[in-house]
Formats: C-alpha cells, structure tokens, sequence
C-alpha cells in the first residue's frame, strides 16, 4: 500500500487508502481505470453505463438493432465482464466499486448483476435508493454506497433504511458546486447554493447521526466534488471526512478507459470553457463546452418549448425518464447515450464531455493512476511537472 499522511479508510472489513475514484460513463471508468485503482489500495470504481461499447463483439450483435431486451442482456454480459476483468488487474488489492444511476431503466437488474458477478461495493446516486437493501439482501458482503448532496437526503435514507435493520457502509457526500456529469440539485441556478457546501453538510450530518444514535465512524463520510489538490483533502479531513472521491482528474490519466481525445478536452478546458445545464434526466449536469454542446445551448429553449414524446433514437430505455424520449420540456431534449457514446470514442465535434468545474491537479498533463493517488495522499508532484 502507497504512504498516506491521512487515516486509513475502513470499509466492509478492508483497509483502503481514502480515495475514490468515481464512476463516469459512457465507459470513461471501466476495468483498466478502476482496476489500476484498486491495485495500489484505492476503491476503483466502474460505472455500468452502456458498457458494451468496450466489447466488439457485443457491439456487432447491438449496434444496428432496437431490441430492447437484447441490448439489455449484452450490457449485463459487458457488466459481468468489465467486473471480473477489473478484480484480475486489482489482484484482490483494494476494493472495486460499481457505479449505477438510480435514474437509468436496468437499475435493478445491473445491481443484481454486479452483485453476482462479485463486486465488492455498490455505489448509487441521481436518485434516491430507498430499496437497495432489498436488492441485495443476497450479497450482505457487498458495501451500500449512496452519493447525496445534503443532510436532507443522507436522512431520508438512513430514516428509510434503519427501518430495514441496513445502514450505508458509507456515504458520498457531493457538492453540485463542482462536481461533474449529473449533479444533485433541482435546477442549474441551484447549484450553487451554500447549504451544499462541505463544511455545513459534514456538521450537519454528524448532528444527524447523533440524533439517531449512530456512532459517528460508524458510517465514513466520503466528500464529491472539485477536489484538486493534497491541501483540500487535508481540509477536508480535518472537518470530518475519511476520504475524497475524485472524478476528472483521474479520467485523464494514462490508464483511464477513454480515447486519448477525451482526456485531452477535459485537460484543457479552462473555467469559461464549462457549461452547466439541465440534462434529459432531469437534472443539471456539467460538461466542456464542445461544438455539439454549444449548439445545442444556443438552441436548447426552442427545443424545451416544442418538446413531445419522441420513439428512443438508440433502441433502449437508457434512462427510466427520459427529456427526449417522453417529451418533458423542462428537461434536455437530446439523446444523451449517443453523445456520451461520441465523446468515449474522441468525437470532439459530437461529444458530450462531463467534466468538474475545477483545474486539474497536474494541469492539462497526462499522468499515471499512481502519481495522482500519491499525490493526493502525500502532497508529492511528479518532478517532471
């Protein structure tokens, strides 16, 4: 295990050094990135997004068809084989995550999938999962990890799942502020509300977690959102945590799933290069500025405004609720599935490209997994930066 100037993580039995790498799709944290992760301690994270587009020979079978079942039967295939690709590069060393949407159509079945495929964590947000205890009372040793934004929905979860005899191995706490993809607030001007900053979140969960007779380590607060640097982790340690969980910056580094194209747009987008905007799912989201983005921005209120029920243009029900698809005008009005697909692949002019809002650690370098995780732990550069 790499040297770390911070407390050792516990969760579910294992002692992990306190980064998360976090779950990006379409494919943008698969096996290699997660697994790389885990190999050195970490918790690797894989998000369960459309996997198949890493998999040729399932894409041959999907690429071209609109049968629903089908291409949810070979993204579960992509899934079991993402999984155990990851747990033979991560040796059994550290811990390996599953990232699944509340809001995609095969929630359920994804979970149960990444449960028998031998995940060791499951990792939920864009929604609350009042019933993931129920789904996975088959896999008791496989950690429960919802991703909040505020001490109301870290309550409304732990309320709902004490009644169960469950409680989360741990929480993601994520700022909208910062973070990149989905974000968890009701519209784009909400995101910056202060009541979602870390200080006021972590105190008041801990006040919660009192309140309800839960002893405070019992359950480890991982913060989400715009973390750069070694001095932030060190804050934020300080108030609470006992871990950070990254997105961006580990997208860009040499082992991360995505074509060399997608890493360079994130490394050298500046701040007036972001966008925040509301998703099809429903939520704001954050992504770079690409031509595709731009205009679709300039014509986003013409589309909202003419919004109907569309037939799904990829074949699949990606999303439970879809803006396009089931005409909800106050949400995106484009395909989501296929643009993220675009940017998997370094199609700068098509892509969708979720990123964070802030700089990276080693500016617009591509760098390896183990230089960003000792980095963070330790505050040591790589000498060639």
């Amino acid at each position: 295990m790499l040297k770390t100037v911070f407390p050792i993580l516990q969760l579910k039995g294992k002692s992990l050094l306190p980064i998360v790498q976090g779950g990006m799709g379409v494919g943008i944290s698969a096996h290699r990135l997660a697994g790389s992760v885990a190999k050195l301690g970490a918790v690797g994270t894989i998000s369960s997004v459309d996997l198949r587009r890493h998999h040729t020979d399932l894409m041959a079978q999907t690429e071209r068809s609109r049968d629903k079942e089908l291409i949810n039967a070979v993204n579960l295939i992509a899934l079991d084989r993402e999984i155990r690709a990851a747990k033979e590069l991560s040796g059994g060393r550290g811990m390996l995550a599953v990232n699944i949407m509340r809001a995609v159509a095969e929630y359920a079945a994804s979970i149960r999938q990444a449960c028998e495929s031998g995940i060791d964590a499951v990792v939920v947000g864009a929604g609350l999962p009042l019933d993931l205890p129920e789904l996975t009372v088959d896999h008791p040793r496989v950690a429960l990890i919802p991703i909040l934004s505020d001490a109301r929905g870290v309550a409304v979860i732990l309320k709902k799942w004490m009644r169960k005899n469950r409680l989360p191995d741990a929480i993601v706490i994520e700022n909208p502020r910062y973070a990149a993809g989905h974000l968890g607030a009701a519209r784009p001007d909400d995101v910056n509300d202060p009541h979602y900053a870390f200080p006021v979140v972590l105190e008041e969960c801990f006040e919660l977690f009192k309140k309800l007779g839960i002893e405070r380590e019992r359950i480890p607060l991982i913060v989400a959102g715009g973390i750069h640097s070694h001095e932030q982790m060190r804050e934020l340690v300080a108030l609470g945590a006992s871990a950070v969980q990254v997105g961006t910056a580990f997208a860009v580094t040499q082992e991360g799933d995505a074509h060399p194209n997608f890493k360079k747009v994130l490394a050298d987008a500046g701040p007036e290069d972001i966008a925040t905007f509301m998703s099809v799912a429903g939520l704001p989201a954050r992504a770079v500025r690409t031509p595709w983005l731009v205009r679709y921005l300039e014509k986003e209120t013409k589309l909202q405004k003419k919004a109907k029920p569309n037939a799904c243009t990829v074949g699949f029900d990606c999303l439970q609720q879809c803006g396009l698809r089931d005409g909800i005008s106050k949400a995106g009005q484009f395909c989501i599935d296929t643009q993220l697909a675009f940017a998997l692949n370094g199609d700068i002019k098509r892509g969708l490209f979720f990123r964070g809002s802030e700089r990276l650690p080693f500016g617009n370098a591509i760098r390896p997994v183990r230089e960003l995780i000792e980095y963070f732990l330790t505050g040591l550069r790589p000498v060639a930066l």
